[in-house]
């Protein structure tokens, strides 16, 4: 069970960190390139993607949704049936192999910073908590070895420790989209996290990010931390 919350709350961290980038020309230098693709954020409103998501021997599959300011939603093929929802106010876990509901009430500045992550404002607060750089350089490079696809990788730096991830290592499609996230925690761990198929301002309503967890699961409240009066 803590596996999977640790897992969960890398997934989520890469989440709000990845929630979407457009294609900068004219790059002249990393940050230049970093403050572009932050001016972009704004104009999603919405996006739908498949995800992939690795950490140790692990993979995880499925479907995910996110619409400004903080709707997620994350519908997994593998393992079936397990959902991650945030509704603005409360994150929801759904683990079917345990028949478990972790359900966790949303601080009031966690709910401000899911709004700004997915935007110009929280792009230049991970610039200002990381060093940015290009990894090989401006030019795109093969996305892994062997691979066909092309990507622009930039690379993360953490300057305190305080921070989640020590290092990120963000992958540009030709696209202009994220591509991939590779985040190393402060435990020296690596989660990769995936996106393709990417469809942007989609109008996805709101109704989408409602959940209704199985009655017959164990509830779980506050997992993370306890809630403000």
């Amino acid at each position: 069970m803590k596996k999977i919350t640790n897992i969960t709350s890398g997934a989520l961290f890469l989440l709000f960190v990845a929630s979407f980038a457009a294609y900068a020309q004219d790059i002249q230098t990393s940050e230049n390139y970093f403050d572009r693709i932050s001016e972009q954020y704004g104009k999603i409103t919405d996006y739908e993607a498949k995800f992939t998501i690795i950490m140790d021997k692990d993979t995880m599959k499925g479907t995910m949704y996110y619409k400004t300011p903080n709707l997620l939603r994350l519908n997994f093929s593998d393992p079936a049936e397990q959902v991650i929802a945030i509704n603005g106010e409360s994150l929801i876990i759904y683990i079917p192999k345990y028949s478990v509901v972790m359900r966790q009430k949303m601080k009031r500045h966690s709910s401000a910073t899911l709004a700004t992550m997915a935007s110009r404002q929280g792009l230049l607060l991970l610039k200002r908590n990381y060093s940015v750089a290009f990894l090989t350089g401006p030019d795109p490079v093969p996305l892994e070895e062997g691979s066909k696809e092309k990507v622009v990788k930039l690379k993360l730096k953490s300057r305190s420790i305080d921070e989640g991830f020590r290092e990120l290592e963000i992958s540009i499609g030709e696209n202009g989209l994220i591509r991939r996230i590779i985040g190393i925690t402060v435990e020296y761990t690596e989660i990769q996290f995936d996106f393709k198929g990417i469809l942007i301002n989609q109008n996805i309503p709101d109704v989408r990010f409602v959940y209704d967890p199985p009655a017959s699961a164990n509830v779980y409240d506050n997992f993370l931390f306890e809630p403000e009066n």
